[in-house]
C-alpha cells in the first residue's frame, strides 16, 4: 500500500514538472471563472437579452430565460470539470460550440475593476476608480468613469 501512493505521488509530481505550468495555470483559471458563473449569471442575462433583441420582447422572459439558465448550468459544470482535471493535459477550452471559453456578460454592461486599494493607480494622491459593486447584477455606478 505505502509503495503505491509513493509511486502515485511520483508519476503526478513528474506529470505537474514535465507539463509545465501554463497550460494548469490556464485551465485552472478558466475553470474558477466559470465556475463562478453561478453567482454572475452572466450568460442568463445575456440570453435574456439577445432573446429579446432577435426573437421578440416576450420570449425574453421565457425562452430567453430557460436558455440562459441553461447555458450558465453547462457553464458551471464545465467550469467544475476544468478545477478537477487542471493538471490533467489537454488544456485547451471545450465545448467551444456551445459556449465561449471565457464568460459572457450582456452587450449593455462590460465590468471593469473592482475599486480596491490594491488596484488604484494613484492612491498617494487620493484618487482612484472603478466599479463599486460589480457582484451585483446591473451595477453600471463606477467612481470618476467618463
Amino acid at each position: 500500500m505505502r509503495k503505491t501512493v509513493t509511486l502515485l505521488l511520483a508519476v503526478v509530481v513528474t506529470g505537474l514538472l514535465a507539463g509545465g505550468c501554463a497550460g494548469p495555470e490556464r485551465k485552472l483559471g478558466r475553470g474558477l471563472s466559470n465556475f463562478g458563473e453561478i453567482t454572475r449569471w452572466g450568460e442568463l442575462r445575456r440570453s435574456v437579452e439577445q432573446t429579446a433583441l432577435f426573437e421578440s420582447p416576450q420570449a425574453a422572459y421565457t425562452t430567453g430565460l430557460v436558455r440562459g439558465f441553461n447555458r450558465s448550468m453547462a457553464r458551471v459544470g464545465i467550469g467544475l470539470y476544468e478545477i478537477v482535471t487542471a493538471p490533467i493535459p489537454s488544456y485547451d477550452p471545450i465545448f467551444t460550440n456551445y459556449l465561449k471559453p471565457n464568460p459572457v456578460y450582456p452587450d449593455n454592461y462590460k465590468p471593469g475593476l473592482i475599486a480596491l486599494p490594491a488596484l488604484d493607480s494613484s492612491t498617494e494622491l487620493g484618487f482612484s476608480g472603478g466599479d463599486v459593486a460589480p457582484m451585483v447584477p446591473n451595477s453600471r455606478f463606477r467612481t470618476f468613469s467618463n
